[in-house]
């Protein structure tokens, strides 16, 4: 039975920008706006090339003319130097007419909103706002949009949609989470006086804790404060190798501690995926669905964008999610997925159709298309993982995606051979059509192999 046609608006796709290329494929898969800043006020220092003002100017000129919007991250929680230059510093930059400054300060917000109140400012995640009341607030300061705390459910989402519907809300549907609450972490300040607030963060809670040799049962007396001190014991005192965490207000459910040859990620939170929901954020009225990532590939700007595009189109026409967005968001690098707070108790029906979905139709990214040969229906890849004669690809293109099976490849000069090992080689294959731009992802099955 077909589905019935949707009133529902579409909500903005909001892509992730790090650099002007990230800019390019964003907008080329489907976002409608991108969101870049510069590293001295946001909280991106590492891997951003928008720290040239140059280079910014560009990236709102090219976003304008395609119809689309650039939103500047200025979300740094300062300390006085900073403040004392803010002003100064963002003067050429508010020049330039960004549609928007993403900022979390009360004191950056207020200097902003005095010199230049003709410049929409967005709430940043980073100031933590979970109800409807800090919402009426921030409105009444002038803020015309709020990113809502990732720590909120769909349903909290919903009732502050209610209860504020002069306001833009968007919210986080893809990317890493922090163990900390929406990013306010210590850790990597603490090992290497990097603070992540403002925005060096070196992910510490993703290193590699390993497990020392301990005595069992000074493990075993540490109390439910010293849960992560106790998960570094070796598993000496255990005769069955396994430790199990227990929080104090959870009796019953027992975490176990796993470790593999490269450590264990005790602190390692899952990347949030939660395309699944993208019909009832749809149906609440959410303005904005933002994928995180400014620190990502170009390739994991490209299927996040297409996938979400997919996602919102569909769920605005009436049509059924499609299950085998899972699998191809299952290819991306991520530390496994949860859909987050969006959902707090999933039946075991549901989490056995997202596990099933996830793992059909997995791909690997192995490589670019760089060119093209017209009269022999080649193109030229840049191999970044391992393909061989005989490989399932997906050619992943804003033109749409295809999938073909490689029957032969040659290297650069002309010979044929059957395996491309990994980065930095580049070879001819056969493709349907000139297709400049397109990423190829390898099919894999459910346990990574082909």
């Amino acid at each position: 039975m077909p589905a019935s046609p949707s009133t529902a608006t579409s909500p903005e796709l909001l892509a992730p920008a790090g650099s002007p290329t990230m800019l390019r494929t964003a907008f080329a898969y489907g976002a409608d706006a991108v969101y870049a800043g510069q590293p001295r006020y946001s909280l991106r220092v590492r891997n951003n090339a928008f720290g040239d003002l140059d280079t910014l100017a560009t990236a709102i000129g090219e976003a304008h003319a395609a119809d689309k919007k650039l939103y500047v991250v200025s979300n740094v929680l300062p300390h006085n130097r900073k403040v004392r230059t803010y002003l100064a510093d963002m003067a050429p930059v508010v020049a330039l007419q960004p549609d928007a400054l993403i900022m979390a300060d009360p004191g950056l917000i207020d200097m902003v909103r005095e010199t230049w109140p003709e410049m929409p400012v967005h709430l940043s995640v980073q100031a933590n706002t979970v109800n409807f009341a800090a919402v009426r607030f921030w409105r009444k300061l002038g803020i015309s949009r709020v990113i809502l705390s990732r720590e909120l459910s769909l349903d909290e989402v919903a009732e502050i949609r209610q209860e504020c519907p002069e306001m833009e809300l968007e919210v986080f549907v893809h990317g890493a989470l922090c163990i900390a609450y929406s990013g306010r972490c210590l850790l990597s300040g603490y090992f290497n006086h990097r603070d992540p607030n403002q925005g060096s963060c070196t992910n510490s809670c993703r290193w590699d804790y390993k497990v020392k040799p301990a005595d069992a049962e000074a493990a075993v007396g540490m109390g439910a404060g010293h849960a992560g001190s106790a998960a570094g014991m070796a598993n000496t005192g255990s005769s069955s190798g396994e430790w199990l965490l227990e929080e104090k207000e959870r009796p019953g459910e027992l975490m176990p501690i796993e470790e593999d040859e490269h450590g264990t990620y005790i602190m390692n939170s899952k990347d949030l995926r939660a395309v699944e929901h993208v019909r009832r954020l749809v149906e609440i009225g959410v303005d904005s669905l933002k994928i995180e990532g400014r620190t990502k590939s170009p390739y994991y700007v490209a299927r996040s964008t297409q996938v979400y595009r997919r996602a919102i189109d569909d769920a605005v026409a009436g049509r059924p999610f499609d299950p085998s967005l899972l699998g191809e968001l299952e290819g991306l690098a991520n530390r496994g997925y949860t859909d987050g707070f969006y959902q707090r108790h999933h039946e075991h029906e549901m989490q056995n159709y997202l596990r099933g979905h996830s793992e059909s139709g997995r791909s690997l990214y192995v490589g670019d298309v760089i060119d093209w040969n017209a009269a022999r229906a080649l193109a030229l890849i840049d191999i970044k993982n391992r393909i061989s004669v005989g490989d399932r690809l997906e050619i992943i293109h804003p033109s749409g995606n295809r999938v073909i099976t490689v029957e032969r490849m040659e290297n650069l000069g002309g010979a044929e051979i059957r395996v491309a090992p990994g980065n930095g080689h580049k070879v001819w294959i056969a493709l349907p059509t000139e297709l400049p731009g397109a990423m190829l992802a390898r099919f894999v099955s459910s346990s990574g192999q082909q």
